[in-house]
């Protein structure tokens, strides 16, 4: 079911991000929207206007045109690691959400398995749905999309055959994002490559290869006196801005 894109917007559709950071995170993080995080500049919230969150009307409504019912309801098997508290509470969270508020027209069924066998499995395919955390390798917009997006070899037809996609298990190929991975990643003009960011971020919103769901509040303390703590966009602390004042 998930090789239809109506079914992938009834999951956006479906996550109510404002809960979940709520019930399971205790307020210690902020809804994302897009892939890129906020705080940089490239980013937009590609997916807030078109499903918002929560959104059970629309939910139904993209499942019934996928042609399920309750009489043939979706189901969604999520794939999370078994050691993550984190995780495992927000999957009893979404079937219990599911549950009440979808009248039976689509199921969560929680799929714990152990950390090494998920991600040693995640390229094979194995997996139709699963739940991750990502860490950037530097501060760039780029490092939350070439490993999502980019692939070496495929089609529109087949997926992505070889490369970044298929070895984070999203199998997803589109020409013109991966035309504009490349363009972004050449242009000097910081406000064209922004536009070429703001452009991926859109087409993902509208084929939902993944959803982003939260990022983590981070926080720097230090005593009194002690000016210009910051953490930059890659959690790292700039230690020759640090004074006493």
């Amino acid at each position: 079911p998930l090789d239809q894109v109506e079914v992938r917007q009834a999951i956006a559709a479906m996550l109510d991000r404002p809960l979940i950071i709520d019930r399971v995170l205790k307020g210690l993080a902020e809804p994302a929207y897009s892939i890129v995080p906020t705080n940089f500049a490239p980013s937009i919230p590609a997916f807030k206007a078109p499903y918002g969150d929560g959104n059970v009307a629309k939910t139904k409504e993209l499942l019934t045109k996928a042609g399920f019912s309750k009489e043939k309801p979706f189901e969604l098997p999520m794939w999370y690691s078994a050691s993550s508290q984190e995780r495992e509470s927000m999957v009893a969270l979404l079937k219990e959400y599911v549950d009440q508020k979808l009248e039976g027209i689509m199921t969560i069924k929680p799929e714990p398995v152990d950390s090494t066998t998920l991600f040693a499995s995640i390229e094979k395919g194995i997996y139709p749905s699963y739940l991750i955390a990502w860490y950037p390798d530097f501060g760039d917009a780029d490092n939350y999309l070439s490993p999502f997006f980019n692939c070496d070899r495929g089609s529109e037809t087949t997926g992505c055959e070889e490369g970044d996609s298929k070895t984070q298990g999203f199998f997803y190929y589109n020409t013109e994002v991966l035309n504009l991975i490349k363009t972004q990643r050449q242009e000097k003009d910081q406000a064209k490559r922004n536009q070429a960011i703001a452009r991926i971020q859109e087409i993902i919103a509208r084929d939902v290869p993944l959803v982003p769901l939260w990022q983590k509040k981070e926080f720097a303390f230090a005593q009194k006196g002690i000016k210009n703590l910051t953490l930059n966009p890659i959690l790292g602390l700039p230690v020759w801005k640090v004074s006493k004042g």
